[in-house]
C-alpha cells in the first residue's frame, strides 16, 4: 500500500491530525497504564552528552545551538540509573505511560514517520535531544533511509506495526502479524531488533500483551501521558503539568497536518514547555 493510499486509511481509522494517537482523539486512561516498577537506580547526574565538547567553549555552542531553534536550553539528562525502574521480562508484558522517577526528567517520542523533514535531523543534530521513534512499515517504506541519521544520533527505532490498525478489532493472529512482522522488517533496515512496541492509537487487550510477548523481543508496550498537539499540550491530568516520569507523544508531521506550522517549530514549542516547567529530557530505553 502506497503512503498517500495510507494516510487516508489512518484518517478513517480515527486518526485525529490534531489530537494524539488515540482513539477518540483523547489520550488513554491512566488507570489503565500503570507500570510495573522495582527500586530505581540512584543517578550520578550530568551523564546526558558525550563528554565531547566540555568547558566555556562547549557550553557556549550548546547555548548556540538553541538559539539557533528558538529554544530555551534544557539541562543535559542526568546519567542513566544502575538498574531499569521498569521491570520487563516477567510473565507479561508491562504497559507504560510514564517511569517512576523522583527526578525531573520526561521522555520524548514521535510516531507514525510520514513528515521526512531534513530540518529536523539537523534541529537535532545540533540539541542532541533523546527521542524514541514508533514507525509504521506502510507510512516509512518509502523512505527507510531518513531515519537512519536520526538512529545514528543515539535515537532508538521502535515498533509501532505494519499497517497502523486498531489492534482491538483484530484477531490475535492478526496481531502477531502487524506486530512480529513489523519486528523482522525494522531489524532487517535497522540493524537491531526493537525492544519496545506502541500500539496505533494506544488501543490494546490481552491479545495484543499475548502477541508482543509471542515476538520474542520485545519487552514492554508503551503508551503516554502527555501528547503536543502543534502548539500545546494535550493533557490527561488536571493539573496540566508535567509529572516526572512522564511520557510525551508526538508526531512526524508538517504543514499540511500541522495547519501550516514546520516539525521543527512543533518541536520547539515542545521543548520550551518542558524547559518553563523546569524539566529535562532522557532517553526512554535508558528506563524501560
Amino acid at each position: 500500500m502506497r503512503i498517500k493510499r495510507i494516510l487516508p486509511l489512518l484518517a478513517a481509522a480515527g486518526v485525529l491530525l490534531t489530537a494524539g494517537c488515540s482513539s477518540s482523539g483523547s489520550s488513554p486512561s491512566p488507570a489503565a497504564t500503570t507500570a510495573s516498577t522495582g527500586a530505581a537506580g540512584k543517578s550520578t547526574g550530568g551523564g546526558g552528552d558525550d563528554g565531547k565538547g566540555e568547558g566555556k567553549n562547549g557550553d557556549a555552542a550548546r547555548a548556540a545551538a538553541f538559539r539557533k531553534w528558538g529554544v530555551t536550553p534544557l539541562a543535559p539528562p542526568p546519567a542513566p540509573p544502575a538498574v531499569k525502574p521498569v521491570h520487563t521480562g516477567g510473565a507479561q508484558i508491562p504497559v507504560v505511560s510514564d517511569v517512576p522517577t523522583t527526578q525531573k526528567i520526561v521522555f520524548v517520542t514521535f510516531d507514525d514517520g510520514a513528515e521526512k523533514d531534513p530540518k529536523f535531523v539537523a534541529m537535532m543534530r545540533d540539541l542532541k535531544i533523546p527521542f524514541t521513534m514508533f514507525l509504521t512499515d506502510a507510512i516509512i517504506r518509502n523512505d527507510y533511509g531518513f531515519f537512519k541519521p536520526l538512529q545514528g544520533l543515539g535515537n532508538h527505532i521502535q515498533n509501532h506495526t505494519l499497517t497502523h490498525p486498531n489492534l482491538r478489532t483484530e484477531s490475535l493472529a492478526r496481531q502477531k502479524s502487524e506486530i512480529c512482522g513489523q519486528e523482522t522488517k525494522l531489524t532487517h533496515e535497522y540493524g537491531t531488533a526493537p525492544g519496545l512496541f506502541r500500539p496505533p492509537y494506544g488501543n490494546y487487550n490481552a491479545d495484543t500483551r499475548a502477541a508482543v510477548k509471542s515476538c520474542g523481543t520485545l519487552r514492554a508496550i508503551i503508551l503516554w501521558r502527555e501528547s503536543m498537539q502543534i502548539k500545546k499540550v494535550q493533557w490527561q491530568r488536571p493539573d496540566h503539568k508535567y509529572h516526572p516520569g512522564d511520557i510525551i507523544l508526538a508526531h512526524f508531521r508538517g504543514p499540511s497536518e500541522l495547519k501550516g506550522e514546520s516539525m521543527t517549530k512543533m518541536v520547539a514549542y515542545m521543548l520550551n514547555e518542558i524547559s518553563r516547567q523546569g524539566f529535562t529530557v532522557a532517553r526512554l530505553d535508558d528506563y524501560v
